[in-house]
């Protein structure tokens, strides 16, 4: 792989974005090698959570690869874009959690792929934004929808529509619920370390039962959000680690989950 780094160690897949000189711009390769990276640690057992990171200190990621967009007609655009919604919609459908690592520019389809993970840890000198307006775009891999199921469409308007003129920092992502903490730069890994060792302890099934029931309770009415809910609970109680969880907590001990 060229474009990204992928390394498994102690339950972490961590994949990092690796073209610094262009600030990790997403292009067809990087994103190629990103849908892969993903797919195999979705298939390890062994690995807990998945970690999507950016080379570098100044950059997350700061957008699309916009030469390679240039090259494109109206339905290769179009495609493209599909292709990409694609590939955010495989990392929230994914099993494992993931982490997005945050620390510097995090702008347009940078911002896209952030708002596709489950958690999203920024350094405080971050910048979030969506200016693919300042170039005559709009976002396509999802920011139109994610930004807005995020803060409300009152400030994804203004963070869509506005561009440049409306990047927001680290502490304003965090008010916003865009972010789940922004901390120090030099407090970044030891903060992603810690969701990671809460993850670790818990239920990977259960985890994956309650990250299926969020994200797909939240594109239906009460109703049948709350039955999809009452399903997803009759499963956990068929699991292996229902009764060791329910077991431990009778006992006065901590849990050992299985997975299972």
């Amino acid at each position: 792989m060229e474009n990204i780094i992928f390394e498994k160690a102690d339950g972490v897949a961590t994949i990092t974005l690796n073209r610094p000189k262009a600030l990790n711009a997403l292009n067809t390769a990087l994103m190629t090698e990103l849908r892969a990276a993903v797919q195999d640690a979705n298939e390890d057992e062994l690995i807990r959570v998945i970690v999507i990171t950016g080379s570098g200190d100044k950059a997350f990621c700061a957008g699309a690869d916009i030469p390679e967009i240039q090259t494109k007609s109206p339905i290769e655009a179009r495609n493209w874009s599909i292709w990409l919604q694609s590939i955010t919609k495989e990392i929230e459908a994914s099993q494992t959690p993931v982490i997005a690592r945050i620390n510097g520019f995090c702008l347009g389809g940078g911002l896209e792929l952030a708002m596709s993970c489950d958690f999203r840890i920024a350094s405080d000198k971050s910048k979030f934004g969506q200016p693919e307006i300042n170039l005559g775009l709009i976002p396509g891999a999802g920011g139109t929808q994610r930004l807005t199921r995020l803060v409300g469409r009152t400030k994804s308007m203004e963070i869509n529509m506005l561009g440049q003129g409306a990047l927001i920092d680290a502490a304003e992502a965090a008010r916003l619920n865009l972010i789940n903490c922004a901390v120090p730069e030099d407090e970044l890994d030891a903060k992603v370390d810690e969701y990671i060792n809460k993850i670790k302890k818990l239920s990977a099934v259960t985890i994956g039962l309650i990250k299926l029931t969020v994200n797909k309770g939240i594109e239906m009415d009460l109703d049948r959000g709350l039955y999809y809910e009452a399903e997803a609970f009759g499963s956990a109680v068929s699991t292996e680690d229902f009764k060791e969880g329910t077991s431990a907590f009778l006992e006065k001990r901590k849990p050992e989950f299985k997975n299972r």
